[in-house]
């Protein structure tokens, strides 16, 4: 039997949910939510229309040992929505981690971002010294998310969507942890 979840990743309580790591059971709501293209147009690596299998080793790579990104579920099980949306880390040299994050749209305006983040900082699991994101610009809900968060804004730059197929216009926010 293969095992569904990653082991040496914490379990992160954050009041109206939790944070967990996906599971082979998240892939048909994984598959629903990034299929959207407000989701995929929001994110630098979700494409739009999402190819089949995407979703599948999206969550088998998140259980492989030696990974680079660590991923949380935001699952709000016990209020009648299992999957809210996805929270991420990469892993990036000198104690520093890259967050990433995005919410089923049914669930936007909910504070369900702010929450995941702050729940995601104050836990630190990887133990980073900074943590780093980027937000699209014409996103400006994500960057209040991070000010929010104690990520302060420290340049523009550009990312690349993949879903856009093209060059995006970013904010970059480091926040520093300890």
């Amino acid at each position: 039997m293969k095992q569904d979840t990653v082991t040496d990743q914490p379990r992160i309580e954050a009041g109206r949910f939790v944070l967990r790591p996906p599971r082979r059971g998240d892939i048909g709501l994984l598959t629903l939510y990034a299929g959207d293209a407000r989701v995929a147009k929001g994110s630098r690596s979700i494409q739009h229309p999402l190819p089949p299998g995407v979703v599948e080793a999206f969550v088998a790579r998140a259980a492989t040992p030696g990974r680079v990104e660590d991923v949380w579920i935001i699952d709000g099980g016990e209020h009648g929505h299992e999957l809210l949306g996805v929270i991420s880390l990469t892993r990036m040299d000198r104690g520093q981690a890259q967050l990433g994050y995005w919410v089923a749209p049914a669930f936007w305006n909910t504070g369900i971002a702010s929450e995941a983040v702050l729940a995601l900082v104050a836990a630190n699991p990887l133990g980073n010294a900074e943590l780093f994101a980027e937000v699209f610009q014409d996103n400006p809900a994500s960057a209040r998310v991070l000010v929010h968060a104690g990520f302060a804004y420290i340049g523009d730059a550009e990312a690349h969507s993949v879903a856009r197929g093209a060059n995006v216009p970013t904010w970059t926010y480091i926040r520093k942890m300890g």
